[in-house]
């Protein structure tokens, strides 16, 4: 074994990389930008080397600071994490050529899977079913169409080059192939540099279906189960467990075999998972199951596969990329129980998933789960990587009762000021459908207006904002920094008494008194009241908004919906607009949000210059109705 290794990424994953390495008695070496200066992994790492800006192509993506701070350090190894540089070949192949280890597959095996089509086509010929379709070299538009009308429709044009839902459109009816093409090879083209394309048979009850392999540098491969992501939005896993729901034993064995022959097709070495797409439509049959495509590292959804077979699978990487072989033998890893992960991401759900920003004043995720996270009580989330700040996993005898812990352990997340999904995490895990085993990559989709919807207090968290109030105005002499005076407030037996507070600029009454659970309270430094219930952060102010915070987009005041970077500036002062005419552009966390004209009118003030950075609610144009 290597004595040193440097994890060349940031975060949650750079801290579970180190949690291994220290166990196994290795230095840990950070990288990080100028925005994770204070970041947790940082003061984790035996070492931290500073590489740049906090844009990632100035920094994380730069393979020479990466190998420059491995050489400065002395690092003997570089493990890259998962996004990032993780799947480029030819920083596997610099790492070795600067003479250092690499931990993970090789990069002829990276450049073989890196492409859908020839990774499909190598399938085939491996027997590895593959989704029936068109990998042609012929890319010219009638072959297509003709293509598409031999497969039949619906079908799915997919970027050859493509990932992350990028480049990929369902087409219904040969009348809107023309477009859907135009407009799959114009997303691949931006995103990827390629603007091939491949068609697939689109499956109208698809279970996104994938095995975690292993192979060593002797030859063996093994697979460790499959896990089931079907739970995704916008084609970004939302849940995932482990093992796949309904799967009996001769699917599991036709997908896993599978699996291993695909990892054997390219000589596989280290962690790996192979994607599958199931036909749910009749449950889960052997013969509707293909080959998707293969992510030649480890996947954010790794800790359901460790908690079901009580492996580390860091360890395994670690020690197949010193040279050692498999730890164990297919005959003995075995499955016990089920896992379920859920991603905690800074977002709000009810305003369409915007990204949150900023420091998170209080932080409390629940002990009774596995929480990897990132982030600690006073660090920062900023708008310049993904929004994802924990992973919450739970393990048990049986689905129902992981579903069951991890719905509860979602239910008690406290965060504040920073946004989270908590709450939709919950409603999704609670979801009969769901539960009963019912659905497919289209259920939050389908389910969206139920899943995101905010919702009311309970009367419980009513009585304990009320109790709030009460100790509030009893305080003669508030201390300098009221975050402590009620962090952990719980209601007991207060007097019976009403008061008046103001919920989303909404009057309430709230009585206080000793109904239901108690609830989490904290008083910010604003005088608000933050009541913690279900995954929700509900915020009671006992001061009547102001007319600048009832400000809407129809009263001409274009706010900021989060906090980023001003991408796009269309309008000046003096323009005439016309309703949903774009005003300017925002980007964070490796999305875009486009705000529009929300009448026809003249731009009286524009507050703010491409390129700045703006907090959440901050007044950027201001209209005045024609």
């Amino acid at each position: 074994m290597f004595r040193s290794v440097l994890v060349a990424n940031r975060g949650e994953i750079a801290r579970r990389v180190f949690a291994t390495a220290r166990r196994l008695g290795l230095q840990t070496v950070a990288v990080y930008s100028e925005a994770d200066a204070g970041a947790a992994y940082v003061s984790d790492a035996d070492l931290a080397v500073p590489i740049g800006p906090a844009a990632a192509r100035e920094s994380y993506l730069v393979p020479e600071k990466i190998i420059a701070a491995a050489k400065a350090t002395g690092a003997e190894a570089i493990h890259p994490g998962y996004g990032f540089l993780s799947e480029n070949a030819d920083f596997a192949e610099a790492v070795l050529a600067a003479g250092l280890i690499w931990v993970g597959p090789p990069s002829s095996a990276i450049r073989a899977m890196g492409l859908k089509d020839a990774a499909k086509a190598l399938m085939q010929k491996a027997g590895v079913p593959v989704t029936p379709g068109y990998l042609g070299a012929d890319q010219a538009d009638m072959t297509l169409a003709k293509e598409a009308a031999r497969i039949g429709f619906p079908v799915l044009i997919k970027a050859v080059a493509g990932g992350g839902g990028k480049g990929m459109r369902r087409v219904d009816a040969a009348a809107d192939f023309e477009a859907a093409l135009g407009a799959c090879r114009r997303e691949a083209r931006s995103s990827f540099g390629d603007d091939r394309v491949l068609l697939e048979t689109y499956v109208t009850r698809p279970r996104h279906i994938e095995v975690q392999v292993f192979g060593d540098s002797q030859g063996d491969v093994v697979h460790l189960f499959e896990r089931d992501c079907s739970l995704q939005r916008r084609h970004q896993k939302v849940i995932e467990e482990a093992p796949a729901p309904g799967i009996d034993e001769a699917t599991r064995k036709a997908i896993t075999e599978a699996a291993v022959k695909a990892a054997k097709a390219v000589n596989y070495i280290g962690a790996g998972t192979v994607e599958f797409i199931a036909d749910a439509s009749q449950g889960l049959r052997p013969d509707r199951i293909w080959f998707m495509e293969m992510n030649t590292r480890l996947q954010v959804e790794h800790p359901v596969t460790e908690m079901v077979t009580g492996l580390d699978l860091v360890e395994w990487q670690l020690r197949i990329a010193a040279g050692e072989p498999l730890p164990l033998k297919q005959k003995d890893i075995g499955l016990t129980g089920h896992a379920v992960e859920a991603r905690l991401y800074a977002e709000s759900p009810s305003s369409g998933f915007l990204p949150s920003t900023g420091r998170l004043e209080h932080f409390e995720l629940p002990p009774t789960v596995r929480a990897d996270t990132g982030v600690e009580e006073g660090g920062q989330v900023t708008p310049f990587y993904d929004p994802m700040i924990a992973k919450l996993i739970a393990h048990a005898e049986t689905r129902e009762l992981a579903l069951a812990e991890l719905a509860e352990a979602c239910d008690d997340v406290e965060v504040w000021p920073v946004k989270t999904n908590a709450g939709f995490l919950a409603r999704c895990l609670e979801a009969p459908n769901f539960i009963a085993g019912d659905f497919d990559t289209g259920f939050i989709e389908r389910n969206l207006a139920e899943l995101t919807a905010h919702p009311e207090p309970s009367p419980a968290a009513l009585s304990a904002a009320a109790g709030a109030a009460m100790v509030v105005d009893e305080t003669q002499t508030p201390e300098p920094s009221p975050w402590r005076d009620l962090t952990g407030f719980r209601l007991n037996s207060p007097p019976d008494s009403s008061v008046r507070l103001f919920l989303a600029g909404k009057p309430v009454i709230a009585r206080a008194i000793a109904s239901g659970a108690p609830r989490s309270v904290l008083l910010t430094d604003d005088d608000e009241i933050v009541v913690f219930e279900a995954g929700e952060a509900f915020v009671f102010s006992n001061k009547p908004p102001s007319s600048e915070d009832l400000g809407t987009a129809q009263d001409g005041q274009i706010r900021s919906p989060m906090p980023g970077k001003v991408a796009g500036l269309s309008v000046k002062a003096g323009d005439t607009v016309t309703k949903g005419q774009m005003i300017l552009t925002l980007e964070a966390m490796k999305m875009e949000h486009v705000l529009t004209a929300p009448f026809e009118g003249t731009v009286e003030t524009v507050s703010v210059g491409l390129g700045a950075q703006v907090s959440e609610g901050a007044m950027l144009v201001r209209l005045i109705a024609k």
